[in-house]
């Protein structure tokens, strides 16, 4: 169950609330007894911010999470004794917002995969110890058992499930970022790309699709051009002068860039999404386990919950990853392909 308060647009630590980042507070109740030496994660009085000090990454919103005490008891033993999810992420060294960096604070590990992550740990009546890495690092970490879960924006794919038990919780989607005054639309239909620039990144997966289509054009006597920029700040010039129709990239960091071009003086928007894996699988965001550890199930369930009572969906809203709702949690979902992991 949640309730939603409206709070100012500062981070700020209460006892008892969980602030999410987009003016909504989470109390929380039944956490694990213990001061949490991270000011954005669950302490013994059920305290959690989310989107703490995430520099304008996420609106502040604060739910409450009652736990399920069912869910604590599924756990396994070594988890449950211990009082904490050890929450990993693999954001260093630079971060990438708005899923996982380190806060305006300089110390908060911030973003919408870690603050998941304290959402579900506070479902499991656990406190949340997010501790950051390097991706490779994070992955050893799951190995080794020094991290009970990974919420660092990991698709689920065949070669993965060899190794790790998955918990969904978003869709992976790729979006086309375009000015806010372009009318262009996009649905699915790679025909409308025809006559059309587009930037992308080398070696992405999205390159692999954009250049997919591509042929498909060509082969229908259409023409589609990719052009290459060696960074962000270079699409965003070649966007704004009218050098490239649109760019195709992550949804999420296409979301926090048009976010973060509010009130400029060429704003961007999101003109359509494409899922990850391609035409014929939608790729899924998962929570990472060791596998068989039995932490994937009651996490999943937890997520659930947080669906069904409005608490995923304030999440996502805060990081204006709406689009990337999924309406469950699943347990080792299908994945990428081998051939394409």
């Amino acid at each position: 169950m949640s309730t939603t308060t409206t709070t100012p647009s500062r981070w700020r630590h209460h006892a008892g609330v969980l602030v999410l980042a987009a003016g909504v507070v989470v109390a929380l109740s039944g956490c694990a007894a213990n001061a949490a030496a991270d000011p954005a994660d669950a302490s013994g009085d059920g305290t959690v911010t989310i989107g703490a000090a995430s520099n304008g990454a996420a609106e502040e919103t604060t739910v409450t999470v009652q736990e399920d005490t069912a869910l604590h008891d599924a756990l396994p033993a070594d988890v449950k004794d211990s009082g904490t999810l050890t929450i990993g992420v693999g954001a260093l060294p630079a971060g990438f917002p708005p899923l996982a960096f380190t806060g305006d604070d300089q110390q908060t590990i911030t973003g919408s995969e870690p603050d998941l992550g304290r959402l579900v740990a506070a479902k499991l009546g656990l406190e949340a110890d997010v501790q950051n890495a390097t991706w490779d690092n994070l992955f050893v970490g799951i190995d080794s058992g020094k991290y009970d879960a990974g919420f660092s924006n990991i698709t689920v794919t065949e070669q993965r499930k060899e190794k790790y038990d998955f918990a969904s919780y978003r869709r992976d989607e790729l979006a086309f970022q375009v000015l806010a005054s372009s009318s262009w639309t996009f649905d699915g239909d790679p025909s409308v790309l025809a006559g059309k620039t587009v930037a992308v990144s080398s070696g992405t997966n999205q390159e692999k699709i954009l250049l997919e289509w591509q042929q498909q054009l060509q082969a229908d006597g259409e023409e589609l051009t990719v052009k290459y920029y060696p960074d962000g700040n270079a699409v965003k010039l070649a966007l704004d002068s009218g050098k490239i129709d649109a760019y195709f990239g992550p949804n999420p960091t296409i979301a926090y860039q048009n976010a973060q071009s509010t009130g400029g003086a060429e704003e961007t928007t999101t003109a359509g999404t494409y899922s990850g894996a391609g035409s014929s699988l939608q790729g899924l965001i998962a929570a990472t386990t060791k596998k068989g550890s039995g932490i994937a199930e009651p996490v999943a369930k937890a997520i659930d919950e947080l669906i069904e009572d409005g608490t995923y969906a304030k999440w996502l809203q805060a990081y204006n990853l709406s689009n990337e709702a999924v309406e469950h949690a699943e347990v080792n979902p299908e994945g990428l392909p081998l051939d394409n992991s």
